[in-house]
């Protein structure tokens, strides 16, 4: 790391000493007991003990200078202490049978670790309907991820590795991508603005699998868009991406999408629904849940939990992510609108896949 950048980090810290109590509560180190039944201690709160780690993100999302670091890093800490971020795993979803209609139409989940010891995380993207609740249920739960991924996977993987473990890999599967995620760009809009302004940084690389012909249009026109440390993050793998994937995980922490041509990000495995990460009966999920429900008994309400969405604001979107989510409608339109040379709609060959095209990223 330069001069220049620690330098950058020195005074970041001294700003973040005139940070008011309430601020400085959701920022620092809280020891809570997770379970009950293991004995399990880690610091529940937003940078996990490891607050240079955390500044750094914020200094990298704002290409180091460090007023806007700071100013990003106080609007997050307004956003959680406005929305009540640090209880919303004392919320669970109920009741049960809701959550498992979110898990089946939202599709993420956590397959295994890389072997330098970071999260696997999977994502169904061109599955996901988010069609079974509320935008502010599925809100809710991907927030609800990410705090569980924070505050209780890192912390677990870095006392694994012995080093800190702050960001994740994720592999998204376009499986099943069409036209009509046109109707899905509004949620994606707000839960990607949510992640960029309060958890930025926290991806390591994005690798793309099992990509149709419609990602690759889009991806044409939006790349150009994308800052440059976010266009490197991202692979565009041929196929189900197994055979490159292999060289940074094992086989058992494979998405169960990539451990065969085709398979895609279907909502049950051959072997069952133990092996789909995005599965409510996948043990990532069966934990994550009565993780939430332990926390809500160990909070100490003696109210019968109610049904209800655990509403949070959702920011304004920064003008690089509409301008993003624009061109990506444009794109749609357009190549809804475009014939193929046979004189057929373009939705018949958009079933092609990307498995025999060869797609460079430069």
């Amino acid at each position: 790391m330069g001069i220049a950048n620690d330098d950058a980090i020195k005074q970041f810290e001294s700003l973040m000493e005139g940070v008011d109590d309430t601020l400085k509560e959701t920022f620092q180190p809280r020891i809570s007991n997770l379970f009950s039944d293991i004995s399990v201690c880690v610091l529940q709160n937003m940078h996990q003990g490891y607050p240079t780690e955390t500044l750094i993100r914020f200094l990298k999302a704002r290409d180091w200078n460090v007023e806007k670091a700071h100013k990003m890093l106080i609007d997050c800490l307004n956003w959680r202490v406005q929305n009540e971020i640090d209880n919303i795993l004392a919320k669970p979803i109920i009741p049960a049978d809701l959550y498992r209609k979110i898990r089946e139409s939202q599709l993420v989940g956590m397959s295994g670790y890389s072997r330098e010891g970071l999260p696997v995380i999977a994502v169904g993207v061109g599955k996901s309907t988010y069609d079974k609740a509320s935008v502010h249920y599925y809100v809710q739960s991907h927030i609800q991820m990410n705090e569980y991924r924070d505050r209780v996977i890192l912390p677990l993987a870095s006392n694994r590795s012995g080093r800190p473990i702050t960001t994740s890999v994720k592999v998204l599967d376009m499986t099943g991508l069409k036209l009509s995620a046109l109707n899905q760009i509004k949620i994606l809009t707000v839960i990607s603005t949510i992640d960029d302004l309060n958890y930025p940084e926290k991806t390591d690389t994005y690798y793309i699998v099992n990509a149709p012909y419609i990602f690759s249009a889009c991806w044409k026109v939006v790349k150009p868009l994308l800052q440059e440390r976010t266009r490197k993050k991202i692979q565009v793998l041929q196929g189900c991406g197994k055979d490159e994937l292999l060289k940074i995980m094992d086989y058992d922490s494979l998405p169960h999408f990539c451990k065969k041509e085709g398979s895609g990000s279907s909502r049950h495995s051959r072997n069952g629904t133990t092996d789909n990460c995005f599965s409510l009966d996948h043990h990532f999920h069966q934990e994550l849940y009565d993780f939430v429900k332990e926390q809500a008994a160990f909070s100490g309400s003696r109210t019968p939990l109610k049904q209800g969405s655990f509403h949070v604001a959702f920011p304004d979107p920064d003008p690089e992510d509409t301008k993003i989510a624009q061109t990506i409608e444009s794109e749609f339109h357009r190549l809804e609108d475009q014939k193929d040379q046979n004189g057929h709609g373009l939705v018949r060959s958009l079933s092609k896949t990307l498995s025999d095209l060869e797609i460079e990223i430069k």
